[in-house]
């Protein structure tokens, strides 16, 4: 099999992946999902405030988005993709890849970490068996990262208790977490090579957390949730010991809303739903032509000095018609895109996976179509874009292969143009293919301010 070949499946097997990442609240299957009907799809945030175990390190503020989906088989819960194996009332089991959101504050170095190789969080493929019984829940996962980062394995177990009203849920946790001695090492373990008088070298072992935590929901409106909890962790002896460690109990809270689309009038599993397939090429915008930029046609120049092109295929299923009966229909995308780099370093394949809202309610739709749309979700990159390398390095940022993505678009009905009925669902359009860390607010997304614009030209038809 070629380095190519070989890369588009390390890419693939890791998009499984992209999704993943967001706190406590949806890494436990006990907690329940966000969604209330099965095929639904939901958007959200969450803001996090955390406590840093490591000496000197402020406590962290991050958003962490909410990517939502619930699927006979497969789920999407922000930080965790997977498929259900087996499903019952009262139990069921998951296999699933979730993004662990560990390692060094990369915002601001504590003294203590300078120097050390940066430790990032990783991908984990993990095992979950739940089971409920009235208003118990009891829950036990494995997880073992894939991405050849900590090479640690984790054991975790979980109880519930559910108490529900007609609006809101609240439930408190007790989750204990046996973590390998390769899993503490790689985020608090001292090389020799990294020791000084301050931090010795120090190999971490394995040991038992123990978490506590509340969370509750309350809905409110039609589709809205409100969300919130706060946790606590006792880490083991063999973390608390490493001198990189603040020996206390660490602490968090989470705050924030989501939005339930519920499944519409078609189903994205249903196989009578249309498929709309988007083919399109473009190239990277000029230095300092951002998307707000480019979206109202103030700067919409291509980057002339070291330009490099992008060409790509995104599948979408519907997944709500009519949205509240406006002209309004929610779009769930999964697709490919190629980096072709001009030279400037190896083309790389990208990953994409969005929601994205089309509006037609123009006065003239009815001559001739137009639809405005916007997509919001996740990219993963087997290779940082040149694009975005060389733009951070300008700036002194870092880059990440996961970043946020944004599709806004418009296009038109090639059918209405030309007085085909055929051809009413084949859409010409302009779009911009926009990666970046959300203002280098998210842990997710590698704490990253910045990313890459790509304009492009497209043509999608509906199947």
């Amino acid at each position: 099999m070629s380095l190519q070949r070989r890369g588009a499946w390390r890419l693939l097997a890791a998009a499984i992946a992209m999704a993943c990442a967001s706190p406590a609240l949806a890494q436990d299957a006990m907690l329940g999902t966000l969604l209330e009907e099965p095929g639904s799809a939901g958007l959200g945030f969450l803001m996090r405030v955390e406590s840093s175990p490591y000496k000197g390190a402020d406590d962290r503020v991050d958003l962490l988005p909410l990517y939502l989906y619930e699927g006979e088989r497969f789920f999407l819960r922000s930080n965790a993709a997977g498929v259900r194996l087996a499903t019952q009332d009262d139990q069921g089991l998951e296999l699933f890849v979730e993004r662990r959101l560990e390692g060094y504050p990369e915002d601001e170095t504590p003294e203590i970490l300078e120097g050390l190789r940066t430790r990032n969080g990783e991908a984990d493929l993990g095992a979950r068996y739940y089971w409920k019984h009235e208003r118990h829940t009891w829950d036990l996962s494995v997880r073992q990262d894939i991405s050849s980062t900590s090479k640690g394995t984790e054991v975790r177990a979980g109880y519930g208790y559910l108490w529900r009203g007609q609006r809101w849920d609240v439930q408190p946790v007790l989750s204990l977490e046996w973590r390998s001695s390769k899993l503490n090492d790689y985020y608090f373990g001292v090389e020799p090579y990294e020791a000084t008088t301050e931090r010795p070298a120090y190999a971490a072992g394995s040991g038992l957390d123990v978490t506590a935590g509340v969370y509750a929901r309350y809905r409110f409106l039609q589709h809205w949730s409100l969300l919130g909890g706060v946790y606590a962790t006792q880490q083991s002896s063999s973390i608390r010991n490493s001198p990189l460690v603040d020996d206390r109990v660490q602490w968090g809270a989470l705050l924030g809303a989501a939005y339930d689309f519920g499944n519409g009038q078609v189903r994205w599993d249903d196989d009578t739903s249309p498929t709309y397939v988007k083919v399109f090429y473009g190239r990277d915008s000029a230095d300092g032509c951002h998307m707000v930029k480019i979206m109202t046609f103030s700067c919409t120049d291509l980057n002339d000095v070291d330009p490099t092109d992008i060409w790509g295929v995104h599948v979408g299923r519907p997944f709500v018609s009519e949205l509240n009966g406006w002209p309004l229909d929610l779009v769930g995308y999964v697709g490919v895109l190629r980096h072709d780099e001009k030279g400037h370093q190896p083309d790389s394949w990208q990953i994409d996976a969005y929601m994205k809202a089309f509006y037609y309610g123009f006065p003239w739709s009815h001559r001739v179509k137009t639809r405005i749309g916007f997509g919001f979700g996740l990219s993963y990159a087997e290779r940082v874009p040149y694009a975005e390398v060389q733009s951070q390095a300008r700036r002194e940022r870092n880059t990440s292969k996961l970043l946020n993505y944004l599709d806004p678009s418009i296009d038109i009905s090639l059918g209405d143009i030309f007085g085909s009925r055929r051809w009413h669902d084949l859409y010409l359009g302009v779009g911009i293919s926009h990666r970046s860390g959300i203002f280098g607010s998210a842990q997710m997304l590698g704490t990253v301010d910045g990313g890459s614009n790509y304009i492009y030209a497209y043509l999608e038809a509906a199947l």
